[in-house]
C-alpha cells in the first residue's frame, strides 16, 4: 500500500477522545460551507492536523473569515456556525 506524503500528521487525537485524520476534512472544492464542515476544518487547526495557512489556501478562505469562525466557536460552541444562529450569537 502505498500512503501519499504529506506534511504534519495523519491523524491527531481530540480532547473527548475521538481520532480526526484528514479523511474527515471537507473536499477541497467545498463551496457551500455548513456548520459541520466549518466546524472540521476549526477542529483541524485547533488540533495541529492542518495548519492555518493550509486551511486557507486549501479551501479559498479569508484569514478574517476563518477568524470569525474560530471566535464562534471559542465563545459559544459549534452551534454558532449555523447560519441561522448568527443574530443569536452577534455581538451589539
Amino acid at each position: 500500500m502505498y500512503l501519499r506524503k504529506v506534511e504534519g500528521p495523519r491523524a491527531v487525537t481530540l480532547p473527548d477522545g475521538t481520532k480526526m485524520t484528514r479523511a474527515d476534512l471537507p473536499a477541497k472544492e467545498t463551496r457551500r460551507w455548513v456548520a459541520s464542515r466549518k466546524a472540521a476544518v476549526v477542529r483541524a487547526v485547533a488540533s495541529g492536523l492542518i495548519s492555518r495557512e493550509t486551511a486557507l489556501d486549501d479551501y479559498g478562505l479569508s484569514d478574517d473569515e476563518f477568524r470569525e469562525w474560530e471566535t464562534a466557536v471559542t465563545l459559544h460552541g459549534e452551534a454558532a456556525l449555523k447560519a441561522t444562529a448568527l443574530q443569536k450569537y452577534r455581538q451589539p
